[in-house]
């Protein structure tokens, strides 16, 4: 199984990631590599991603910027 990121502006519009992903064999690398990559994805014009399971999408949007309050 293949665990991927599409990355995109909050109106849904894909962009390239500033910083290039790898496809993950587990949710859990994965989420742990956007823990450790989610500010420079931000700075690089993302403002969300989602999820995909080998195609599939598991969850998303899911904003980059940090909670207010």
């Amino acid at each position: 199984m293949a665990w991927t990121w599409r990355f995109e502006k909050s109106d849904g519009a894909e962009v390239p990631p500033a910083v290039e992903p790898e496809e993950f064999s587990t949710q859990g690398d994965a989420e742990s590599w956007i823990g450790e990559v989610w500010k420079d994805l931000l700075d690089g014009g993302a403002d969300q991603v989602r999820l995909f399971e080998d195609g599939t999408e598991i969850y998303g949007p899911m904003s980059l910027h940090a909670s207010e309050g």
